[in-house]
Parts: structure tokens; C-alpha cells; sequence
């Protein structure tokens, strides 16, 4: 027989299909010695199933807003209203309605209750809902207890709750509501407690907001709360409180602090817990986890720790499979710790190591001003001591000696890794099974070694350096501001910028074919290369975009992890590329292109060596220069390469693992080929010999890696899991003007388009890109755009190479740039001095 009404005491985490998630939180705390809980019972999903079988009106329309689209917010607003008036008039069955009254009764008819929701889904580790459903307080007597409950029900389908369930991707048909109703004592103070400081992520101190009375205004947000900051036991910070007029004592408050902690132990996770004063005594009257807090990379060893983020520095802050993850870890020179579907370096052994310390920060505080200030930060608190026997191992490579400028060594690097990639495509397509498992891992480690193979190493250092002494020392002789980002146009060698330019190739061929350009445009699938050759010229575009994918379809958004679908294996993510080359740009728009760049930087060299020839010691000076630029120009190209041919390395594993896939689908192990992208490196061998996957794993790294998705990954934080903000030390900036790094020298002003994947790109002549991070497969955007606006970035990441090849001014490292930039608005970037201004409409 179903239960309709169960008393909180009963409630556990096993029953949250029952109970929904406040209740079984509830239940759960009044078995916490030490926790009081005020009494009440909770009114089922069973109940809430009961009513709405009673109507087959309502299964309908939960049907029908299931099937609606993300982007009907009109059609979602009227179906939900329609199921709010159902159910809020719907009849309560008799046997229902009389167990809620005789629970009423056992506690007490004349008692004020609160009556909240407590969905399935509502105070989960992954989803709160707080604020999305109804609560109300002080109901008195049964007869308004049971319109509370309706009430309750309907707010299941509350715009606010659609909306929200919609963003995380959770069906209207699996979500079931249970009601819990509480009993209510008169507070002298009430308020929230966090388990962990929610602003910093700071495990280790708690956060107590209180006011007078209930609480209810504060969870509101009428009134400004007093907030307390417990660390050890110890109050911390106390603001919000007048003299004399403390809400609680500072014993109070530590003790509450320990009641979370008596708690948060219990649940295993930092909570978010509604708390209030009755005489006295602290009463819980709800926890949910506290969802937004990012998790901490586990070590498990005690120590300290300070970790820094590689996807900012690979422009790929999106969370990663776990294959992609374990592929990273097993290419890295160094440990990776994963944290959200994230990969961080810890460099607290480098902050430790006086020898490495100041190293540490400049480097990575040149590539990132951002991450660079907050170790500073790290590091004058004093969260790492000083120890002078580490051996101060540089998070991303040491400096490497420099050497002579000599052209040749890039090309012959590339010669080389070529046709290592050649052989791996060969040897790997005879191997199936385990054997094909150890090939990969073992020639990942063989490339792990190689990696910091000194030649290549060279290359890359004396690009750096050249491009880092021409700035400096030029602003020095000459006020010349970050010259080698003229210097730098169309270098030779750079495989990404000849990839941009190869797609204006292919415009070049579809342009003059209104066939072609017909089936582009009408293009529904990837499917569009086989319809080609069935138009006028679209055979010759068909061998166009075929060859360059042979050269390029190993790329795509995000393409370190290995789990994104490549070009080549979504050839329909290149045509919006392709037909905003045909309209923004003119026949011969690459060569042009290329051309102008070679003479921009070709004028701009004659200009510095003739005005350094004119000072004190010129001729040794502008020899010092000359040197400089050689360097700069024979090396700076081969920066882009590396990753490439990583990339590419990637793809043939991946060919060759996904064949492994299919078998193991057709065989039954697994229910789908990407089924793979789920697992572990280590976890896929085994799965390989044994033949046997655990799908309920997989499902639920499916799921979290949804759930990681809103997490917003730190630069920089701590193992108490402290984020630390760095900060731009800018001076004279226009007000209210975004600071950020500069990193291609010039102005821009145009309309900014903020996008946030290349398949959306619509952009005109004059535009202004605005995204959270470029990656190689935007780069063919970049001939087309007038600046360049990003979030994360930095000096000798991908999108300023980019940026500085083709003269596009760009400030990278924009905190928010995407939130509070809007579509459309008008801005000046000026990629000399490092902001964007914003122009009132």
C-alpha cells in the first residue's frame, strides 16, 4: 500500500524518491546527535502521483512541455500556467487528505507550520532549487495546511522551476514533488549558515549570516544580514552589526559553526543550512549541499597545496571526459591533478624552493598577469613555507639556453614529426584489442619523453625571447610600443595561420558557383560533401575542403580533449566558416592577406633599424635589433606547431579506439561506441580484456560531466579549496573601462558579437569578436574580425599568436568579458595599453 504521509524521523537518504530532497535531508539530520530538528512529517510523492492520476488532463500536458524546446519560452510559460490551475484545484483524495490532518493533529492543530516543497531532484548535490519552489510560513489549523500542500504541488511547474529544471537538463516527467511540513516555534534570530565560505570556496571557514526574528526576510533578500566568519573555532570577521547590537554573541556563533561542521561530517559535502534560535537552543529547519563550490583535486596526503589551471593555459576551460583527461595526464611532463573535469599543476614545491619561487611567478605571471598575482598573493600569506631544500621544478619547463637564429631547424623539426606521424598511422592500423591499448600507451610515453627534446624546446624559448627583448628594449631606445607584434605578420612556418588561410582558398572556389553556394547554405548534415559533386564547380570545392581536412580535420572546439568531434568527423562545422569568407571577402583575399602582413612587417623593420641607426652607438645597436628580428621571424612561426601535431597524433589514436568501440558495442560490452569517452585509459584496457563495462559508471560520469559544466574552473586556488583572485595592475584606465593583458598592439572600435562557439559565428567587416577563449578552430574567424575581446588568454597562447599574424588588435584575460559585454554593443578594444571600453547606446 503507497505511503502518503511519513514522519520526518523516519525519512532517510534512501528515500528521496519518497520523501524528495528536503525531506530526506531532514530526516537524516535528526539522527545527528547533537542537531534539533522541529518535528513534522512529510506528505509524499505517492500523494502528489494519486492526484495527478486523477486527472489525465495533467499527463497529458506534462507530456507536451517535455517536447518543448529550449528556446519556446512562450509555449513553456502557457503549458505551465495550465498545470498550476489544474493542480491547485484538483481534488485531494479522501484517505490523503485524512492522514495529512491526523499528522496536523499529533503535533498540534493550533501550531503554526511551515509547509515547503521537497522534489526529487530539489537539494541534490548537483541541483538545489533554491528559491524555484514555494514555502509558507505560519499556516495554522489543517484546512489551511492542506491548501499550503496543493499549493506546493503546483509550484513543481512554476516558470521559475521549468526554467530551471530545463537548464539542467531535467524532464518534467521524472521530477516528482513530496511536501514537508514543519512545526514552528517563535526565534529570537534565524539565518543561513555555510559550512564553507561560498565567495572564496575556503573549506575550512564557515560563513554565519543572522537577523531578528524568523529569517524569512533574509532568505528573501528584504534585509542585510549580520555575517560572521568562523575559522578554527575562532570568529573571524563579524560584519553588519551595529555596537552593542550583535544578533548573536561571538560564542554563539562559533558554536553554530560547530553544529555545521556536525553536520557537513554527516553529509559528506560543505552545506548550505537554514538555522534559528528558540530559546536558546539552535534548531535546523533545512541543508542542501552547497552546489557551487568547485571541488578540490584530491591527494590525500595532508599537505598543503597550491594549484593553477592548465586549461587556461591550453584555451580549454571546459570540462574534459575522462579518456581526454587521462590522455592529458599520461602526455604531460609532469603530474596533473583533475578536479570538475579540470586539469591543475601544483607548484606549491616551486613557491617553496627560494631558488624557484620568483621564477615561478613572473613566468607564469607573463603568460597570465592574473594567475601571476594571485601567487603573490599565495605566497606574502605565507600559506607555503619557505623551505630551501626543495628542488624548485618549474611547473611548465625550465628556461632553456637560447641559440642562433638558424631557419632551417624549424623545418627540420617539422620534417621529423611528420614522419613520426606517418609511421604511427601505419603501425597502428594492424593492431586490435589489448595490443592496440599497450601500442598507444606506450607510444604516449615515448612522445611524453620526447617532448622535452632540446632542440624543440630551443625553438620555442627563442621566439619568446626575441619577441620579449624587442618589446622591452625598443620602448626603451625608442618608445616603441610592443613592436614585435608588427614584426611577427606573416611568419613563415605558422601551421595555423595557414590554415585560416586556406579556408579564404576554398571560398575563393565556392564563391563564383551558386550551386555550391546553394547547397552550403541549405546544408542540414554533414552530408553536404556528398551532394557536391552533383552541382556545377562542386566537385573542385569537394577536393578543396577534402584536402584540407587530410591537413586540418584533426581540429575542432576544444580539441584537447579527445573526445570532441573532430572536422573530419563534423565537416558541417566548417561551412558557416566558408560562407562568411565568400561574403566578407574578396578573390584573393589569402594571398593578399599574406602579402600585406610580409610588407607591414617588412616596413616597420626598416623603420626601427633606420631610427636606431640615428642614436649613440647605433650601428652596434641596430645590429643588437636586426638579430633580434631574424630571430623573431625564423622561430616565432614554429610556436603554433607542437600543438598541432599533437592534435593530430590524437586523431589517429582516436580512429583507431573508436574502432575498438564499435566492436565493443556490437559485442554487447558497451551500449555505444562513445561509451569510451568515459572512461579512464587504465579503466578501457580493462574493459577490453574483461569484456565487461560498468554501464552505471558510465551513466554517471555522463551525468556529472553535465553538472561540471556549470562549474566555473579557478586560475588559481588552494587545497582548502580557497580561490584566489588575481588582479591587473593597471593605472589611468578610463572609467569604467575592463582591464585585461594586451597582447596585439593597436585600436579597435567596432560592434562586438559575443560568441561562444565558431558554429555560430555571423560576423561583418568591422566586428568585434568577444568569447571566452579561441583554440585553433577559430582561427579562420580571425581574418574577418576587427578585434578580438577573450576571457581567458595570454602572451604566447593561440589566439594572441593568431591575433598578432593577422594585426588584429586584442586584450586578452577580460574577467567576464562575456557577461558584461552584450551582443551588439558598441566598444573600443586598444590592444597597446590592455582595455575595453564600453559605449553608452
Amino acid at each position: 500500500m503507497d505511503e502518503f504521509v511519513v514522519a520526518l524521523e523516519r525519512a532517510d537518504r534512501s528515500q528521496v524518491a519518497l520523501v524528495g530532497g528536503k525531506g530526506a535531508n531532514l530526516g537524516e539530520l535528526s539522527r545527528i546527535d547533537g542537531v534539533v530538528v522541529p518535528p513534522g512529517f512529510c506528505v509524499t510523492t505517492a500523494a502528489f502521483e494519486r492526484v495527478v492520476a486523477g486527472d489525465p488532463a495533467l499527463g497529458r500536458l506534462v507530456g507536451e512541455l517535455s517536447l518543448v524546446g529550449t528556446d519556446e519560452h512562450e509555449a513553456a510559460r502557457v503549458l505551465s500556467a495550465e498545470l498550476r490551475d489544474r493542480i491547485a484545484s484538483a481534488p485531494i483524495p479522501e484517505r490523503i487528505e485524512r492522514e495529512i490532518v491526523a499528522a496536523v493533529r499529533r503535533i498540534g492543530e493550533r501550531t503554526p507550520w511551515a509547509v515547503r516543497s521537497s522534489a526529487t531532484t530539489e537539494d541534490s548535490p548537483t541541483a538545489s532549487f533554491a528559491g524555484q519552489h514555494d514555502t509558507s510560513l505560519d499556516v495554522v489549523g489543517p484546512t489551511a495546511v492542506l491548501e499550503h500542500v496543493r499549493r506546493c504541488w503546483a509550484s513543481l511547474f512554476t516558470e521559475r522551476a521549468v526554467a530551471y529544471r530545463r537548464r539542467h537538463d531535467l524532464a518534467p516527467s521524472e521530477e516528482r514533488m513530496a511536501v514537508v511540513v514543519q512545526r514552528m516555534a517563535p526565534a529570537q534570530a534565524a539565518g543561513v549558515l555555510f559550512t564553507a565560505d561560498p565567495v572564496t570556496g575556503n573549506r575550512l571557514v564557515s560563513v554565519v549570516e543572522a537577523t531578528t526574528g524568523s529569517g524569512e526576510a533574509l532568505v528573501a533578500g528584504l534585509v542585510a544580514p549580520e555575517v560572521m566568519r568562523v575559522r578554527d573555532d575562532v570568529l573571524v570577521g563579524r560584519t553588519g552589526a551595529g555596537r552593542g547590537t550583535e544578533v548573536l554573541t561571538d560564542r554563539q556563533a562559533v558554536s553554530l559553526a560547530a553544529l555545521g561542521r556536525r553536520v557537513e561530517a554527516h553529509s559528506g559535502r560543505p552545506q548550505d543550512i537554514e538555522w534559528c534560535l528558540v530559546d536558546g537552543t539552535f534548531q535546523v529547519v533545512q541543508t542542501r549541499p552547497i552546489t557551487t563550490l568547485f571541488p578540490i583535486p584530491e591527494t590525500g596526503d595532508g599537505d598543503r597545496h597550491v594549484y593553477v589551471s592548465v586549461g587556461h593555459q591550453q584555451m580549454m576551460t571546459d570540462p574534459m571526459t575522462p579518456l581526454g583527461a587521462s590522455f592529458w595526464q599520461m602526455t604531460a611532463g609532469r603530474p596533473m591533478f583533475e578536479a570538475g573535469g579540470r586539469m591543475f599543476v601544483d607548484v606549491a614545491g616551486q613557491l617553496a624552493a627560494p631558488a624557484s619561487r620568483a621564477a615561478v611567478v613572473d613566468m607564469l605571471g607573463r603568460s597570465d598577469p592574473l594567475v601571476g598575482d594571485a601567487l603573490e598573493t599565495v605566497v606574502s600569506r605565507g600559506f607555503i613555507e619557505a623551505r630551501s631544500d626543495e628542488p624548485g621544478r618549474m611547473p611548465f619547463g625550465g628556461p632553456v639556453p637560447p641559440i642562433e637564429a638558424d631557419p632551417a631547424i624549424p623545418a627540420e623539426l617539422i620534417v621529423e614529426a611528420e614522419a613520426s606521424l606517418a609511421a604511427l598511422s601505419r603501425e597502428i592500423a594492424t593492431l586490435t584489442g589489448a595490443d592496440l591499448l599497450a601500442f598507444i600507451a606506450d607510444d604516449l610515453e615515448q612522445r611524453r619523453r620526447r617532448q622535452s627534446e632540446r632542440r624543440s624546446l630551443q625553438v620555442l624559448m627563442a621566439g619568446i625571447e626575441a619577441a620579449r627583448w624587442l618589446n622591452e628594449t625598443l620602448q626603451e631606445w625608442l618608445g616603441e610600443h610592443r613592436a614585435a607584434d608588427v614584426l611577427a605578420r606573416s611568419l613563415p612556418d605558422n601551421v595555423t595561420s595557414r590554415m585560416g588561410l586556406a579556408l579564404l582558398d576554398i571560398a575563393d572556389l565556392a564563391r563564383p558557383c551558386p550551386e555550391v553556394l546553394e547547397v552550403l547554405e541549405n546544408a542540414p548534415d554533414d552530408a553536404f560533401l556528398e551532394r557536391l559533386p552533383d552541382v556545377a564547380g562542386g566537385r573542385r570545392v569537394r577536393e578543396a575542403i577534402e584536402a584540407f581536412l587530410d591537413d586540418y580535420g584533426m581540429r575542432c572546439v576544444g580539441e584537447i580533449d579527445i573526445a570532441r568531434p573532430r572536422w573530419r568527423e563534423r565537416p558541417l562545422a566548417l561551412v558557416p566558416l566558408i560562407l562568411a569568407n565568400v561574403t566578407g571577402f574578396s578573390p584573393g583575399a589569402a594571398a593578399q592577406l599574406h602579402r600585406k602582413g610580409l610588407q607591414e612587417a617588412a616596413d616597420k623593420e626598416r623603420d626601427i633599424l633606420e631610427r636606431v641607426h640615428a642614436l649613440p652607438q647605433g650601428a652596434r645597436r641596430a645590429a643588437q635589433a636586426k638579430r633580434m628580428i631574424d630571430q623573431l621571424r625564423a622561430f616565432s612561426g614554429y610556436r603554433e606547431y607542437p600543438k598541432y601535431a599533437l592534435v593530430k597524433r590524437y586523431f589517429v589514436y582516436k580512429q583507431a579506439l573508436m574502432g575498438e568501440a564499435a566492436t565493443l558495442a556490437r559485442s554487447g560490452v558497451l551500449d555505444d561506441p562513445s561509451d569510451v569517452f568515459w572512461l579512464r585509459f587504465d579503466e578501457l584496457h580493462d574493459v577490453v580484456l574483461a569484456r565487461r563495462a560498468d554501464r552505471r559508471m558510465i551513466e554517471q560520469r555522463r551525468d556529472r560531466h553535465r553538472t561540471n559544466h556549470a562549474l566555473q574552473p579557478p586560475r588559481v586556488m588552494t587545497s582548502d579549496g580557497e580561490i584566489i583572485s588575481g588582479a591587473y595592475r593597471h593605472h589611468d584606465l578610463p572609467h569604467g573601462a575592463l582591464p585585461g593583458l594586451a597582447v596585439s598592439a593597436g585600436i579597435a572600435e567596432g560592434r562586438a558579437r559575443v560568441v561562444h562557439d565558431p558554429a555560430d559565428l555571423d560576423l561583418e567587416p568591422g566586428d568585434i569578436l568577444v568569447t571566452a577563449y579561441t583554440d585553433p578552430s577559430w582561427t579562420p574567424a580571425f581574418p574577418s574580425i576587427a578585434g578580438l575581446v577573450t576571457e581567458v588568454g595570454g602572451l604566447t597562447t593561440h589566439g594572441s599568436v593568431i591575433a598578432r599574424e593577422y594585426g588584429v588588435p586584442a586584450v586578452v584575460g577580460v574577467v567576464d568579458a562575456t557577461r558584461l559585454i552584450t551582443d551588439g554593443q558598441w566598444i573600443t578594444v586598444n590592444g597597446t595599453s590592455g582595455h575595453v571600453e564600453i559605449h553608452p547606446a
